[in-house]
């Protein structure tokens, strides 16, 4: 794979060529155009990166640069402050400001004020980004017939969010989604349904095993492994005709990359970063769908630590992909309203059925949970001040010989979901599969599926400042709330349940749901 580490030799690359004065008039025209957009973006309310953005990799002309060639950002609203929870809330509110066409005006026009505390994106590329990136070409039919049928797709979202007074239950022979535990029940089945009817996935073939179309399936990594075999095992959504795609996957596995080609203690991970920027220049290089929408409709999967650092190696990975990660950190750049948030879940065999189930409230005599090692930011905290101090708070670092994590967890009325080294954790899903409602503790992290599920129907989050607090916090809850608070994890736990092969509404079909959501937020323009 070549070297493309230098600005020249990129430019050169993205446009066939390597004559000098093409070059400098080029980047003439892109810093014109970015001192444009960037003055554009000084009148927009919100910015669709200024709350995320972060790369250690990109210097500040760098940076610059990326604002003028990201995805830019509508007025339509993603919901709730970004105070509470940390994550965007009512995410279909923002279908109902969608424009009923995919065409963008032909002149940005700065956006209509925003809600207060909302989180913004806009719904269009930058016209003048895209022709800097792939130039005059001829009309793509079949790209205006994928921007057409989204259009359609938001339209019928927008009409189920708007008609909430007559309205039946739309017909399902597996699954209604209903109840508390749903931001917009009726807003999200209608939502899944047009994607089963519509959405397409085309995956790179370029890439051989391990570290391309592969993954492990055995591990606390293992959604990394388990969604690139499902989707390339898939049928339904799958194509094969990348002229088809609504999005285009991009099959490179993390965890596999640390442990073949990371040299152990050495915390130099440029040869991660090399791997993943090479395969996108040979992708870019060799397909025309990655430079006509600079990355927006394409995603990465990861569920290892390090892949929010790993994808910052590419701006445009950065600034537009969707990136599906485990390390949903909002201060490490995770941006909720293009970034998907991949439950962890740590799978040891093909079979989980005795991690799934539990006895009722009144068979679990501990109040609270907790077992694991002492490491990361929270961890040190919660053992400092529970650690064998309340028989109800059974906070430990290790558990004794012979007793079993699950079923201290089954006995438990709440567990406890700490961060370690980052903020996501396998407990929480361990939680919901044994009915014992999680409590998160973790700043900065959005937890899986937001846009959708209501999480403070099921589970209580507490903030580092309040762990002190937590048997109160907990006590507080009356008997009656908490048993409603388990049977709604009961009703939740068929969104994060692993099926071999997947099944409707369950974790992978929910992970590919929330691609389809940013998706539907992204139009790709093109130029007559």
């Amino acid at each position: 794979m070549r070297d493309s580490s230098s600005s020249s030799s990129s430019l050169t690359w993205l446009h066939g060529h390597g004559k000098k004065p093409v070059v400098l008039c080029l980047v003439a025209s892109l810093l014109l155009v970015s001192v444009m957009v960037l003055a554009f973006d000084s009148k927009t309310p919100t910015s669709w990166f200024s709350s995320y953005y972060y790369s250690p990799n990109l210097s500040s002309r760098d940076r610059r640069s990326a604002d003028a060639l990201s995805v830019t950002s509508s007025s339509s609203t993603l919901g709730a402050s970004s105070s509470e929870e940390g994550v965007v809330d009512q995410f279909y509110s923002s279908y109902a400001s969608l424009p009923p066409t995919a065409a963008p005006s032909p002149a940005p026009v700065p956006a209509p004020a925003p809600a207060p505390a909302a989180v913004y994106i806009r719904d269009s590329i930058s016209e003048a980004a895209i022709q800097l990136t792939t130039g005059p070409r001829r009309r793509d039919v079949k790209l205006e017939k994928i921007e057409l049928d989204l259009a359609k797709a938001r339209a019928a979202i927008r009409d189920a969010i708007s008609n909430t007074n007559n309205r039946s239950a739309l017909a399902d022979i597996d699954y209604v989604p209903q109840g508390p535990v749903y931001r917009n029940a009726y807003a999200f089945h209608r939502s899944y349904l047009e994607m089963e009817k519509l959405f397409k996935v085309y995956i790179y073939e370029e890439g051989e095993p391990p570290i391309f179309h592969d993954g492990p399936c055995r591990s606390i990594y293992s959604t990394e492994g388990r969604f690139i075999y499902a989707i390339e095992m898939e049928n339904q959504m799958r194509t094969r005709d990348p002229e088809l795609a609504h999005v285009h996957f991009l099959p490179f596995s993390v965890v596999n990359m640390v442990r073949l080609i990371y040299e152990p203690n050495s915390h130099n991970m440029e040869p991660l970063r090399r791997t993943v920027l090479d395969y996108i220049n040979v992708i870019s290089g060799k397909h025309p769908y990655w430079n006509r929408s600079l990355g927006a409709d394409h995603f990465m999967l990861s569920c290892h630590d390090w892949g929010p650092s790993v994808s910052s190696t590419n701006r445009h990975l950065f600034l537009n992909s969707i990136r599906v990660l485990c390390n949903a950190n909002t201060s490490e750049g995770f941006n909720p309203s293009k970034d998907v948030s991949l439950p962890e879940i740590n799978i040891k065999s093909d079979v989980i059925a005795g991690m799934v189930g539990g006895p009722s409230a009144s068979h679990r005599p501990i109040l609270a949970f907790f077992a694991g090692g002492n490491h990361g930011p929270v961890r040190p905290l919660l053992l400092k001040h529970w650690k064998d101090k309340d028989s109800d708070v059974h906070v430990t670092e290790y558990l004794p010989k012979g007793v079993s994590y699950y079923d201290m967890m089954r006995k438990s009325k709440y567990c406890l979901c700490p961060s370690g080294y980052e903020v996501a954790s396998p407990r929480i899903v361990e939680a919901i599969y044994l009915e014992c409602v999680p409590v998160t503790i973790s700043d900065h992290y959005v937890l899986p599926f937001s846009d959708i599920i209501n999480w403070r129907a099921f589970s209580v989050q507490v903030s580092l400042e309040d762990i002190p607090n937590i048997k109160n916090i907990l006590m507080s809850i009356s008997p009656r709330q908490y048993i409603r608070m388990q049977r709604r994890v009961r009703v939740v736990r068929r969104h994060f349940m692993v099926n071999n092969p997947p099944k409707r509404f369950d974790v992978f079909y929910m992970i590919l749901h929330s691609v389809w959501l940013r998706r539907l937020n992204v139009r790709i323009h093109q130029e007559d």
